[in-house]
């Protein structure tokens, strides 16, 4: 593991993917603050400086196939929910990739991967994760940080390589056994809400049950179970 610490960065994911073919497996990209964070749905990422973990890791796997790259988004989430939970704090993943604490987002997520033929070339994951921040924006979403949950101030550094720890292990173990963790971990599991499907606009109750191999969410509804895939569906939080 190599760790390279910007002070300011346009966007981590931008700059290892730049970087990516003169770098090892498992580099880390860490900023301090980013002028053109990333997030899911073309959306940016708000942060204050210096207050929170934002960073992206480069795998370069040698076994996964491309039908399978998912896996990679499991093993990081399990990651992350392991280390909030070392805190004391009880996780959930928010399918496909957030982490939540009961219904306010601790962290983000966005994986770009790059696929030869069959295989999985290389798996770019960008994190911000909200550690110290005790304030945001009116206009960001449900936002909480560990540093409000647990009236402590972290130390960037310690609690990167901590994090780090976490997600490299739940890597470098993957198996079934994620896939079938990932499932148990999902925020709203077995649980009715109502839901938006993004194409028509129209609402839908439904719960939980799990994911499909090709990563799709699986939904009990009244109408039976369904799978959807991302952007296909919205949460009504």
């Amino acid at each position: 593991m190599k760790i390279k610490w910007f002070k300011t960065i346009d966007s981590t994911n931008n700059r290892i993917a730049l970087d990516k073919d003169s770098l090892a497996d498992k580099t880390v990209y860490m900023t301090d603050f980013q002028t053109a964070g990333k997030g899911q749905r073309g959306n940016g990422w708000e942060s204050a400086k210096a207050e929170n973990l934002l960073f992206s890791i480069l795998f370069k796997p040698a076994d996964i196939l491309a039908e399978d790259q998912f896996i990679i988004s499991q093993a990081v989430t399990l990651g992350i929910v392991d280390y909030v939970r070392s805190k004391g704090i009880t996780a959930k993943i928010k399918w496909p990739n957030d982490i939540y604490v009961g219904d306010r987002k601790i962290c983000g997520i966005l994986i770009e991967n790059a696929i030869n033929g069959s295989s999985l070339v290389s798996s770019i994951v960008g994190i911000g994760f909200n550690l110290n921040q005790l304030s945001f924006s009116a206009d960001i979403p449900n936002p909480v940080s560990l540093s409000m949950l647990t009236d402590v101030r972290y130390d960037l550094k310690e609690e990167l390589l901590s994090l780090l720890h976490f997600i490299f292990s739940e890597y470098e173990k993957r198996s079934p056994e994620t896939e079938e963790r990932y499932a148990a971990s999902l925020y709203r599991l077995g649980k009715p809400h109502t839901y938006i499907h993004t194409a028509s606009g129209n609402t839908f109750t439904g719960s939980i049950k799990g994911v499909d191999r090709t990563a799709r969410v699986i939904i009990d509804t009244e109408e039976g179970e369904k799978a959807f895939a991302f952007k296909e569906i919205q949460y009504i939080i």
